[in-house]
């Protein structure tokens, strides 16, 4: 029984498609051979013959003929009789062959040889697994959701192998149920106590860079480059890119005709708004157009401390922050620089800082007006009681205690 069991590990060992044949026969001699040694204290006179198609393999041992009563170690010598009954042409000095059967070995050393081969065959696995996706990290990969967790979710991949997804790399409107096929990017590959543990990612900035390698021709064949993305996953992305050909142009290639390249992406990213901006080496320009759709009248660049200071006309200040200020600070990631949104005021404008106001209005409230743009009185002033209280956290009564305050400093 215990050999039919490690021939059915044998078969087990030749049916892995993923070790190459050369790993394959040296990890299986190495195996018999640490048997070998255990069983007759040396494996030097053994030829080990092994049949990786057939799934079997022979054990022959060599031994010197010697007289009957001359045997110092009956592993590397046979008596003569013992070697006439073999062949009956064999003389003292000659070499005798004969194959070891595997019972020969006893219980104890074939469950020890059986054991031995599934722990190799475990190792070859893993090691196989962990090389295979060090190799992929960064690549996008497909399979099937398994099972679905509070904080990941399981995918088999087309070999069976185990890759998790978990919840902080899940895009935030997920839902994948058991038996879903899912597309994310290798993000890393660790080893927990000496098995390859595959971690996913569909909120990295790489899985949107590949998905437009995917969708547009131009990027994977090098005549677009990205130069960098920014995103909140399930939100909003901006994407820079530049053409090293003039024919063609970047954004128009990317969002495709109609949008049909881009949609695939926007799609998979669960609706994402994703914005394609031409990169330039004119950092006012790329402010510019990093903070679009607001039309930008005039930017100030502080080098020193990478900051800019933007101004817009009062209508367009909302656009270039965006909701929830998502627009403005993706900017800011994407140019590198801190963008600081100002009101343009006409010439002839009389305003307050809001700071003046201090003493009337607590510093927290005006924190809040600050960061929807308003710096100054008419910065408040010019937006409708229903638009402050929408776009800010601030109790109805606190803005019309603000907005009374502000409105008595011009009366």
């Amino acid at each position: 029984m215990d050999t039919i069991n490690l021939i059915d590990t044998f078969s087990e060992f030749k049916d892995l498609k993923n070790i190459d044949r050369v790993t394959m026969m040296s990890v299986l001699e190495d195996v018999f051979r640490n048997v070998l040694q255990k069983t007759y204290g040396t494996d030097e006179n053994f030829d080990i013959i092994i049949n990786i198609d057939k799934g079997d393999f022979e054990i022959w041992r060599n031994r010197t003929v010697v007289a009957d009563d001359e045997i110092s170690d009956p592993n590397l010598e046979i008596s003569l009789t013992a070697a006439k009954r073999i062949d009956e042409d064999y003389e003292i000095g000659e070499e005798v062959t004969d194959e070891v059967k595997l019972k020969d070995f006893g219980r104890r050393a074939i469950l020890n040889l059986r054991q031995n081969l599934a722990s190799r065959i475990l190792e070859l696995e893993k090691d196989h697994i962990y090389n295979k996706y060090k190799n992929k990290i960064g690549d996008i990969v497909a399979g099937e959701v398994y099972q679905v967790w509070k904080k990941e979710i399981l995918i088999l991949d087309d070999e069976g192998n185990e890759l998790l997804l978990p919840k902080q790399e899940q895009i935030p409107s997920d839902y994948f149920r058991k038996g879903d096929t899912l597309r994310a990017v290798v993000y890393k590959v660790d080893l927990r106590n000496n098995n390859p543990v595959i971690i996913l990612s569909r909120t990295s900035p790489v899985f949107l860079e590949r998905l437009f390698e995917l969708e547009v021709p131009e990027i994977f064949d090098g005549l677009i480059t990205i130069k960098k993305i920014v995103r909140v996953p399930g939100e909003r992305a901006k994407v820079a890119v530049e053409s090293y050909d003039e024919r063609i142009d970047p954004v128009g290639a990317c969002v495709g005709m109609k949008g049909s390249r881009i949609h695939g992406i926007v799609r998979e990213l669960r609706n994402e708004n994703i914005d394609v901006i031409n990169f330039s080496n004119n950092l006012q320009l790329f402010i510019q157009r990093a903070l679009n759709p607001a039309k930008i009248t005039s930017i100030k660049i502080h080098e020193e401390n990478k900051r800019a200071d933007v101004y817009l006309k009062p209508e367009e200040v909302s656009l270039a922050i965006g909701k929830g200020g998502l627009n403005i600070r993706l900017a800011s990631q994407l140019t590198g620089y801190e963008i600081d949104v100002y009101r343009e005021m006409a010439a002839d404008e009389e305003d307050v800082n809001l700071d003046e106001f201090a003493d009337e209005i607590e510093s927290w409230v005006l924190d809040e007006l600050k960061s929807i743009g308003c710096d100054t009185a008419k910065n408040v002033l010019s937006l409708s009681r229903n638009d402050l209280i929408k776009r800010t956290d601030l109790e109805e009564e606190t803005i019309d205690d603000i907005l009374r305050i502000l409105r008595s400093e011009f009366e």
